[in-house]
């Protein structure tokens, strides 16, 4: 399986001078977009929603903070708002960490994986059956 890798543009609700670029794993099987709580106060000012229990991929468990609204941007797809999960994460051994996008901002920005192509494709239509 190819590892699709996107860019992300995150930006405070209230306050847009308060920005955070990122390139994202994009995980179908991660629900949030998921970022290392070292980088929680890049962006200001944020209300924390939740304080929630995740699951890892390696069905380790452990706390992770819900804050919101922020305006997010998914490679060249619309805008949405959304929440993002904060969690302590360890950096790769380059020092670096990997944030996710999850599900659920994927369906908002009405961004699909196409697997063959090992990209993110728009949706031409969305489903209300």
């Amino acid at each position: 399986m190819g590892r699709i890798v996107t860019q992300v543009k995150l930006t405070n609700f209230t306050d847009s001078n308060k920005t955070l670029s990122v390139s994202a794993l994009v995980d179908t099987g991660a629900a949030y977009i998921t970022l290392p709580s070292a980088w929680r106060d890049n962006l200001g000012e944020i209300e924390q929603l939740a304080q929630i229990d995740v699951e890892l991929a390696d069905q380790s468990t452990k706390k992770g903070y819900v804050y919101g609204p922020v305006r997010v941007r998914i490679g060249e797809f619309r805008p949405i708002m959304a929440e993002v999960l904060f969690l302590d994460m360890e950096p790769n051994e380059d020092g670096e960490y990997e944030p996710l996008v999850g599900y659920i901002a994927l369906e908002q920005a009405s961004a699909a994986v196409d697997m063959l192509g090992h990209r993110l494709v728009h949706v031409k239509r969305v489903d209300l059956k």
